[in-house]
């Protein structure tokens, strides 16, 4: 064997670690916590997407997850777990989730990196991808 011929025995160079997606904060984790605890029916967390719609052209969804999908992008962060529809990924990255509540309302927002502006109503936004 000479010094160009591969060694049987080496190891194939790990993969650089993967950033995660998005973040909690303390309030986010605790709210999803309290309705993973609470839902109907067996839940592993909570879903994150992007749809198309509202005068922004997009708004993000929330919704129970019932199990993994195998291009679920898992999130696991202060204990508790949010998945990432895939095609939301590159819109949501480094994207901060929290959770706030008032007199007149109760809801997750998203401190988004990636967003360009928000409609009057804040139901919907324009979002760009990351820039990987």
């Amino acid at each position: 064997m000479n010094a160009m011929t591969p060694n049987a025995n080496s190891e194939k160079p790990k993969p650089r670690p993967r950033p995660q997606v998005m973040r909690l904060t303390d309030a986010a984790a605790a709210r999803v916590l309290e309705l993973t605890n609470r839902a109907d029916s067996e839940i592993v967390g909570l879903r994150v997407g992007i749809k198309n719609g509202g005068c922004a052209g997009q708004s993000y969804t929330v919704e129970y997850a019932h199990d993994i999908k195998p291009t679920d992008e898992v999130v696991e962060d202060k204990g508790v777990k949010v998945l990432v529809d895939p095609k939301a990924v590159l819109f949501l990255l480094g994207t901060e989730m929290d959770y706030k509540a008032d007199k007149m309302q109760a809801q997750f927002v998203f401190n988004n990196p990636n967003q360009v502006s928000a409609c009057g109503c804040g139901e919907s936004v324009q979002l760009t991808p990351a820039k990987v």
